[in-house]
């Protein structure tokens, strides 16, 4: 594959107004994907354009609405809305493209661009880097003619329309009548939409992240600080805290004591009521290498497969699309439901354990702990030179280590795709055990590291 100047592991990202997540790049971004959307013929082709509330989204949706204009394409921009959103009414709008500006869990001071295609499913690496080779050439070529440039209109209802497509997803049948339930919105991008979704589908709500003002989007607030949810739900003794990341698509829960619940639990909680309610496809789960050992015998107990992917939620949904799964995620909260989206919702999969919550009439805290967590311990070793994963002396210990483990838990080394860390994990039965195997794989990742260097 060639190498890919703009686009990283989710779309374009970076500080705002640095290279790449400058108003010309996002520029260039505009025009090159809406060449390749085009799809000919006479028809007005369309792009659709949300955002989170970051300061530097005032700058990147314009430059991203010149770009999109310039070659004939209509634009729909639709305020702050979940990523989720943005890809559903890609598809359901019928446009050729889909647009969302936010950088997730990053703070305010980091934007980022994610391209979804007419399907509402995140675009392949092909068709990426089909965009960076026109981003970097011949601009001024395929322009619109003055007739034919393309008209842009804010589309107000964008929020309500979600809404109703989010409350859809309950059933019919249920109500959150009676339950008191804390909503952490981030001062992100659902911090209307989810506290009105709840509210209309009979819950107390108490909304926590509700004022962005442009800088505190995830500060200290939300999935990445789940603390301040713990904290608001003892305060107001609520059932269940909810919270979001920037852009809603991932979600972290904690139970009525403030305990927290990551996405393992989460993902068993579902797949134990779909799988009895004859829900579930696919004969199983997707989830990735790192979730919990303890999830994969959950659902072997119970006849259900545990497929495991590469860290990322882009594989998770390929092997979901490529299996026909309809449940999958990551044990940071990242959950995809297929029935209802094409990637991660935070406040769709917050529904499906409300519905749970409601209908087993016991509180969160019951259904919290569906499986018992197996030990698991991650060191990470920085490095500046060299494969370290390459060296003899450290395959040599990572098989020493899966050996000694014996077939009571695993061990996952990788490098990070970010930093230059290798990520050096092992889980199993044996806690000290565990520790002891991690401990001899990072030191010979480092060991290594220092011959290399």
């Amino acid at each position: 594959m060639s190498k890919r100047s703009y686009f990283g592991t989710d779309g374009i990202r970076g500080q705002a107004n640095l290279f790449p997540m400058t108003a010309e790049v996002a520029l260039r971004a505009g025009m090159a994907a809406g060449k390749v959307f085009r799809s000919g013929g006479d028809r007005r082709h369309l792009v659709v354009i949300g955002k989170d509330t970051r300061l530097s989204g005032y700058m990147i949706e314009p430059a991203l609405v010149a770009g999109f204009v310039s070659v004939g394409m209509d634009v729909r921009t639709f305020g702050p809305v979940p990523t989720p959103a943005v890809a559903m009414m890609t598809r359901s709008m019928r446009a050729d493209l889909g647009v969302m500006i936010s950088a997730s869990h990053n703070n305010f001071a980091d934007n980022g661009i994610k391209l979804f295609g007419p399907d509402g499913y995140k675009l392949s690496d092909a068709v990426e880097l089909k965009i960076e080779t026109l981003m970097d050439e011949g601009l001024q070529e395929g322009l619109a003619g003055p007739k034919e440039l393309g008209r842009v209109v804010r589309m107000d209802e964008a929020q309500a329309r979600y809404v109703e497509i989010v409350k859809a997803t309950l059933p019919r049948s249920l109500s959150l009548s009676g339950l008191r339930v804390v909503i952490d919105c981030a001062n992100g991008a659902a911090y209307k939409v989810a506290p009105t979704a709840l509210y209309e589908l009979g819950a107390e709500v108490i909304p926590v992240g509700v004022s962005p003002n442009g800088y505190n989007i995830n500060e200290e607030c939300g999935s990445t600080h789940p603390v301040v949810m713990a904290r608001a739900v003892k305060e107001y003794r609520a059932d269940i805290g909810l919270a979001l990341d920037g852009d809603a698509d991932r979600l972290t829960v904690c139970d009525e004591k403030g305990q927290l619940i990551d996405g393992d639990q989460i993902m068993a909680l579902i797949a134990k009521a779909w799988a009895a309610q004859g829900r579930l496809t696919g004969g199983g789960v997707v989830a990735t290498v790192m979730s919990n050992l303890g999830l994969e015998r959950f659902l072997a107990e119970r006849g259900l497969t545990l497929e495991r992917t590469a860290v990322g939620d882009r594989y998770v949904m390929h092997r979901m699309r490529e299996g026909g799964f309809n449940l999958g995620g990551e044990a940071s909260g990242h959950i995809i439901l297929s029935d209802y989206s094409t990637t991660g919702d935070g406040l769709i999969a917050a529904l499906q354990i409300l519905s749970e919550l409601v209908r087993s009439g016991v509180r969160m805290s019951e259904l919290a702990r569906q499986f018992e967590p197996v030990p698991q311990k991650l060191e990470n070793v920085r490095f500046a030179a060299g494969k370290p994963l390459e060296s003899e002396s450290v395959q040599a210990a990572i098989a020493e280590g899966t050996a000694r483990l014996n077939g009571c838990g695993r061990v996952l080394v990788r490098a990070s795709g970010t930093e230059r860390l290798i990520r050096v994990m092992a889980e199993g039965d044996d806690e000290a055990l565990v520790g002891q195997v991690v401990g001899h794989i990072a030191g010979a990742v480092r060991a290594a590291a220092q011959l290399a260097g």
